[in-house]
């Protein structure tokens, strides 16, 4: 079956177009729906991408967690403008945010970080992210230590860890169709908090 995205089935607001479309994403056989391509910029001017986790959406923007130590997180400190990418290969669809980013506050990440598995948790405290490390051995032996550090009782959220939110000031969504001549529109943010809706060539 040929899908196909027309702008009358468009929500005017973004973030609810995207939550529709995950609902169908969930619905599908995609293992990790979820899962978005973050692009950010180092001091020098050099991109780089990973995949990270959405953990939560709402109407002041889109919400992910990492070590706030990390490449990513020193990237997004130096300049806070981010783009994400959403890629659902069972149904043809793409979707594009761009915008900037701020921590979340600390009671927001901590009461994330309460419902996480513990292994997680876990793992949490014990991986200095992005930073080099001698071998294996050496990583299991924090987690053995970690592990014992908190073996009784809750762990905490710790302190270089939290979450980031994306406020986006652009989107995309993109629906594949047979001979490359795809479905695509942007939405740019005018004052008022507003959006105006374009079809473009794909």
């Amino acid at each position: 079956m040929v899908l196909e995205l027309n702008r009358s089935e468009l929500h005017p607001d973004p973030i609810e177009q995207l939550k529709r479309w995950l609902r169908i994403a969930k619905e599908s056989v995609n293992p990790e729906p979820t899962a978005m391509t973050l692009a950010t910029v180092d001091a020098e001017g050099r991109p780089a991408t990973r995949v990270v986790l959405l953990k939560e959406i709402a109407s002041e923007g889109l919400v992910f967690f990492t070590n706030y130590e990390s490449d990513k997180a020193r990237q997004l400190d130096h300049n806070p403008w981010c783009a994400l990418n959403f890629f659902w290969p069972e149904t043809d669809r793409q979707a594009g945010f761009r915008g900037r980013v701020a921590k979340i506050t600390r009671a927001e990440s901590e009461a994330y970080f309460s419902t996480r598995p513990r292994d997680h948790q876990i793992g949490a405290w014990t991986s200095a992210q992005s930073r080099p490390v001698a071998d294996r051995a050496e990583l299991e032996s924090r987690q053995s230590a970690i592990e014992q550090r908190f073996a009784s009782g809750e762990i905490p959220c710790p302190p270089h860890w939290g979450g980031f939110r994306i406020a986006p000031e652009e989107a995309w969504f993109w629906q594949r169709r047979p001979g490359r001549l795809h479905d695509r529109f942007r939405y740019t943010m005018l004052p008022g908090r507003t959006w105006r809706i374009e079809r473009l060539n794909p």
